[in-house]
């Protein structure tokens, strides 16, 4: 499948997130806190939660057994959709959709219901979720080709926990062995069964089969032919093999592993079998093994996100006076309140220095009568001093004030980081609160308590620098986005100094999947500049269809209904008789609820780096959870300083990219000029040949038995 040529960039942050961040515990054996999420567009099913139920219940045993009576299933989260009418849920405090360990959403491909789980690093890495379709739960006829759904959960946990790969290989389904015998790829390699030319009529239960021949120019089995194993057998080995054979209960391990097949466990472990680096993790080594075969039956906690509650709480202290931060503040917090936080949302604005003040109060947001009014509100003056803690407790007593609780509900703290006080005194009123804290450093200051903040609070972690053609700022505020309801997604994002009578110009592709509420925003430095921006049919629209504002400096177009497909091409030129910074953000939202856009999510191995220690920068592009593959991704690194590198980062199997045409896009990056934190923002392109992808780490399809062997 091809698709229109596209770009999107990620927002300005130093981390979106960590493989790791799972709120998953561990106590005495058992998991406790798996949340497992309900995408917010599937429509309300009280089917599917108790599908869940059962399947985890199931798995518990399973997992207790495969791991050697050390590990099962304490407590399970299931998030509910906030669109789902029952409100017998209790509300959620920092569980989101975006950072559950497993999601349960449609596959943007049809008829692909694979259980699958989205793994990042090496070999003993944790993944980042596991992804189930609502019809591998409700659908039955899916029990004889996958295996029972609680097994299905176990494969895929070892993925997401352990950091373990599948052993088997649909790609290299059959390798020619030590003793010159063609086997097909698998583990244990004891697993009986029949070569067969795969039929693609069969009658009833049965096929009549073929058996496959030699291909003298490959000295394998002919193209086509599949492994079909025998319905019973005696043999335990592998669950990353086939959970779906009946006699498997057990992991490989040194003992009955196969190191010849090419898997990727092998691959990527080093042909350790996968019992090896189970053992290794410290799930196991800090787990001894049970006396008891009595384990509880897991506990479940329905929870459910209600309306969005999100307040401002903005550092006025006069360190913001530096580099102009209090008026790129403004801008920024101008375009999140104007294009970001979605409709039906409560928003307050909290500002804080030595002493805080509640600007506003929560106001829904129903139409752009309440975006203007707070917009109105946002600060342009400054006071001495800095309470970064005094200024989230008021964000805290704001929020409370929607239904007398703060679980749940946002905080976006921007500060400079310059604190007159103690931030950690207040971290035991953060983790009582279940509110979710969304930090910004802006400038190079910002203390690592700071981030620690958004770490405990599951929020997001942003850095913006005092560059300010870096579009830092901006990006990050664009970057927090609802975990529900419409997102508006940055297609553009770009500035730098333009000379008098020299001119800022480029293109901006809308392809088929968005174009709604599509926004041209442009930002200077002291004076509009002249301003043309063209169509794909010719349209010209100039500075006199943009509206502007003196105090944002800023000027912004939107686009009614939805905007023209194709190349939109714009020419900004600086009639000043001096150079200023001038900049182009572009957002706009899906055009189909049917269609999702292609997005893009990046991320950094570690928050900081010492050299001569390489990071790993990771891109993850995809359609609807689905991989996009052959796509040019650019990552762009940007110190402390505003330092900036650009690597290109590669989907080919190499280097630090795990698996080839997987849609993770990786690369080591090396060289970077100084030890520090880093923000990342990556650009992708689309050309030809970009298609969609079958995801990797999955169970395995189990197209048939042998019935009588």
């Amino acid at each position: 499948m091809k698709f229109w040529m596209f770009a999107w960039i990620t927002v300005a942050c130093v981390i979106f997130w960590k493989a790791e961040s799972s709120m998953v515990k561990l106590d005495n054996g058992g998991y406790e806190d798996i949340v497992i999420a309900i995408n917010p567009n599937l429509q309300e099913d009280p089917k599917i939660i108790t599908k869940i139920q059962d399947m985890v219940k199931e798995a518990t045993t399973y997992l207790f057994y495969a791991t050697k009576k050390q590990l099962f299933i304490r407590s399970v989260k299931i998030l509910i959709p906030s669109s789902w009418l029952n409100r017998n849920y209790t509300k959620s405090k920092t569980e989101t959709y975006e950072k559950a360990d497993v999601v349960i959403a449609d596959s943007y491909l049809k008829y692909r219901d694979d259980p699958y789980t989205l793994q990042y690093g090496r070999c003993g890495e944790p993944g980042r979720y596991i992804h189930l379709t609502p019809n591998f739960l409700l659908d039955d006829n899916l029990l004889s080709v996958y295996g029972p759904r609680g097994r299905v959960f176990v494969h895929e946990w070892a993925h997401l926990r352990w950091g373990v790969f599948d052993e088997y290989n649909a790609d290299t389904p059959y390798y020619i062995a030590t003793n010159g015998k063609v086997e097909a790829t698998r583990c244990s390699k004891y697993i009986l069964g029949l070569n067969v030319k795969r039929q693609d009529q069969c009658q009833g239960n049965s096929c009549n089969l073929k058996w496959c021949s030699i291909d003298p120019k490959t000295g394998l089995y002919e193209h086509g032919c599949v492994f079909v194993p025998e319905k019973r057998q005696n043999i335990k080995q592998s669950i990353m093999y086939s959970q779906a054979i009946s006699s498997v209960s057990e992991f490989c391990d040194s003992t009955n592993h196969n190191i010849e097949a090419p898997t990727l466990q092998n691959k990527m472990c080093n042909s350790l079998s996968t019992w090896e680096v189970i053992m290794n993790s410290t799930d196991i080594t800090s787990t001894p093994p049970m006396s008891s075969t009595n384990i509880p039956v897991p506990s479940f906690s329905l929870i459910q996100k209600r309306d969005r509650v999100i307040t401002l709480v903005l550092d006025v202290s006069w360190s913001m006076y530096s580099d102009n931060r209090i008026g790129r503040l403004y801008q920024a917090a101008e375009v999140f309140i104007t294009q970001i936080v979605e409709t039906g949302s409560y928003v307050g604005i909290v500002t804080f220095s030595h002493y805080t003040h509640e600007i506003s109060q929560l106001v829904k947001i129903t139409s752009n009568v309440q975006r203007n009014y707070l917009k109105s509100l946002l600060p342009t003056s400054l006071r001495s001093g800095t309470d970064i803690c005094q200024g989230i407790l008021t964000g805290f007593r704001v929020n409370e004030k929607f239904d007398g609780s703060t679980h749940g509900t946002e905080i976006v703290l921007l500060t400079d980081g310059e604190d007159n006080f103690d931030t950690t005194l207040c971290f035991p009123n953060i983790k009582y609160s279940g509110s979710i804290i969304h930090f910004i450093a802006l400038g190079p200051s910002a203390s690592q308590a700071l981030e620690d903040i958004a770490e405990m609070t599951e929020g997001l972690n942003y850095k913006a620098t005092d560059k300010v053609d870096s579009n830092g700022l901006i990006d990050a505020f664009s970057g927090i986005q609802p975990s529900t309801g419409d997102i508006s997604f940055q297609l553009e994002s770009t500035g730098s100094t333009v000379e008098p009578s020299k001119c800022l110009s480029g293109t901006v592709i809308i392809d088929r999947t968005v174009g709604n509420d599509t926004f041209f925003l442009v930002t200077w430095q002291s004076e509009v500049p002249n301003i043309k921006l063209q169509d794909p049919k010719g349209k010209i629209y100039t500075q006199a269809d943009f509206t502007s504002n003196s105090t944002s400096k800023s000027s912004r177009l939107a686009i009614p209904g939805t905007a023209e497909k194709g190349t939109w091409r714009y020419n900004i030129c600086n009639s000043r008789t001096i150079s200023q910074v001038i900049s182009v953000i572009v957002n706009s939202k899906a055009s189909d609820k049917n269609v999702p856009p292609i997005t893009v999510q990046a991320h950094m191995n570690a928050m900081r780096n010492s050299y001569p220690n390489p990071m790993i920068v990771y891109a993850s592009v995809t359609q609807g959870l689905v991989p996009v593959t052959g796509v040019k991704v650019r990552a762009i690194i940007e110190t402390d300083v505003g330092n900036i590198t650009y690597l290109d980062l590669l989907d080919n199997g190499a280097g630090a990219d795990v698996v080839k045409n997987d849609g993770i896009y990786s690369k080591y990056f090396f060289s970077y000029p100084e030890n520090g934190r880093y923000s990342l923002k990556v650009r992708v392109e689309g050309k030809d040949g970009s298609r969609l992808a079958t995801p990797t780490s999955r169970a395995m399809y189990m197209s048939g038995y042998v019935e009588n062997a």
